[in-house]
């Protein structure tokens, strides 16, 4: 795409900025600059992405490419299958600085903490100068989020989003909250039922660029997990405003009251979809925050789901981010149970009598995506009890989901999931029996274990690691006082009942890597 001899600033664009008001962008002189993107192989490779996940991300990036040239914009576009790509970053950058010879290269600053190493590592081989400029589609920066942290015992996520609508107005009355709470999570948490009301989606269709991307990916990766046919994503900003749009018209009054049910055949229920589109840039998540609020002033939505929609961006969307930069980079590392046990297979194959494992697994597979419960309780929670490295869960949930970068994900599942920071995250593990499943999902139905049983072949396998996990992890969660219940049921069952208990759990996971 259209290039010059030599130029002004370069702009650096990575493949989740794909945004017209990006820092980067703002003083862009349209007749001495150009923009750089690429799509290299070590983005493509450091793990083994979904393959949905890679062509959405590259669809998506060619979209904003073309969408920038229509204005006007000139922009160096390297393909992941130009013969002359160096499969690096830096590689592209030194060739577009020996092509160019720009006098500086500007980018907003990285999401992930590896990418802003790679840059850091540029400043001073490049010879270029590079400014890194403030990621402004995030309400909180990073350097606020650590002010706001300094000197906290306890980084507490509700008091982060009381500050966060505070600062945006959003469903406020002065300095108090609309309804008179900041929270009704209370509410939104129905159960499953097969009759609950799902509007038909806003559907996309695919141009010649997403079937060229489709086709491409196949072929270059071939051995990655997931399925490429039956792609739905949006790819551009116009289409991605068409789903969020969708999505408060049509959805936003159903989504509260049931955004923790879990429905077998249907993966999507009335969740809003738009975690792919705001993380990659293509929707602005305070204004989709703002039309929610206005649906609920007008009157076609309920507060209960407007809040929920909007503490998931600006609570905890945002939390997530800062948490990430500030305890990185040995946040990846914590482990706070010393689990080590490997990763199951059938979290690859969804190969397992354990229906609500193998739905979610299946769906995942299919459709590069699953919400919020299905992988905090289903996938996240069997691995939490089975004693799973979290650096492992950690990388898994990394490559299969199409929303899933590394400052969102990681503290997600190090954090919230697996409860390896020992709290920092979440204020208890998220461990559950069987019996949280069976309330909020239609799973148990036709599985090929009893959601009633805790001992023996037949007992649902999250009975009898629940309280494995309670009883083998004591030592380190006595002291927590949202555990004092469980515990003390743990300590009034018959000595032979807790013994069969961790029997059973010993034998199951003895057989595990079996399945």
């Amino acid at each position: 795409m259209g290039e010059a001899p030599s130029v002004g600033t370069m702009v650096f664009i990575l493949g989740d900025q794909l945004s017209h008001s990006i820092s980067s962008l703002e003083v862009f002189d349209p007749d001495t600059d150009v923009i750089l993107m690429c799509e290299v192989m070590d983005e493509a490779t450091y793990v083994r992405h979904h393959k949905k996940k890679v062509a959405f991300i590259f669809s998506a990036m060619r979209h904003f490419a073309q969408e920038l040239q229509d204005k006007g914009f000139r922009v160096r576009y390297v393909t992941i299958d130009d013969p002359r790509n160096t499969g690096s970053f830096d590689g592209e950058l030194r060739r577009a600085i020996a092509d160019l010879s720009p006098t500086r290269i500007r980018l907003t600053e990285p999401g992930e903490w590896r990418v802003l190493e790679i840059i850091d590592r540029c400043q001073s081989s490049l010879g270029t100068p590079i400014e890194v400029i403030d990621d402004s589609r995030f309400i909180c920066s990073r350097s606020e989020f650590a002010d706001w942290a300094a000197g906290r015992k306890d980084l507490v996520m509700e008091f982060f989003y009381r500050e966060m609508r505070r600062k945006t107005g959003l469903l406020m009355q002065g300095d108090q909250p609309v309804g008179g709470r900041w929270n009704f999570d209370a509410e939104n948490r129905k159960p499953a039922r097969p009759d609950m009301f799902r509007a038909e989606r806003c559907a996309i269709e695919n141009d010649a660029i997403t079937r060229e991307v489709i086709e491409l990916v196949g072929k270059l990766f071939p051995d990655n997990f997931g399925e490429l046919h039956d792609f739905r994503f949006a790819v551009s900003s116009k289409d991605a405003s068409l789903i969020a749009d969708d999505f408060v018209d049509v959805h936003l009054a159903e989504f509260g009251a049931t955004q923790d049910a879990m429905l077998s055949g249907d993966p999507i229920l009335n969740h809003s979809l738009l975690s792919f589109y705001i993380n990659v840039g293509l929707v602005d998540p305070l204004d989709v925050c703002r039309r929610a609020e206005r649906a609920y002033f007008e009157g076609n939505a309920p507060l209960n789901a407007v809040e929920g929609f909007i503490r998931q961006i600006i609570g905890w969307r945002e939390y997530m981010r800062g948490i990430y930069w500030l305890k990185m980079p040995e946040y990846g590392d914590a482990n706070f149970f010393g689990n080590t046990r490997p990763l199951p297979d059938f979290y690859w194959t969804g190969m397992t009598d354990m229906n609500c494992v193998a739905t979610v697994v299946g769906e995942t597979r299919s459709n590069a995506y699953a919400h919020h419960i299905q992988r905090l309780m289903v996938t996240g929670n069997f691995a939490l009890i089975a004693g799973v490295d979290p650096k492992q869960v950690h990388q898994w949930y990394l490559e299969v989901y199409a929303d899933a970068y590394e400052w969102v994900e990681m503290p997600n599942v190090i954090g919230m999931s697996q409860f390896a920071d020992g709290g920092i995250v979440g204020t208890k593990p998220y461990a559950a029996s069987g019996n949280y499943i069976s309330r909020m999902s239609d799973y148990c139905d036709g599985c090929g274990f009893n959601v009633k049983e805790r001992t023996g072949p037949a007992a649902c396998p999250f009975n009898h690691l629940y309280w494995d996990f309670l009883s083998r992890n004591r030592s380190l969660l006595a002291g927590n006082r949202r555990l004092a219940r469980q515990y003390a049921t743990w300590d009034r069952m018959d000595g032979a009942v807790r013994r069969d208990i961790v029997k059973t759990a010993a034998r199951f996971l003895a057989a595990l890597h079996g399945y």
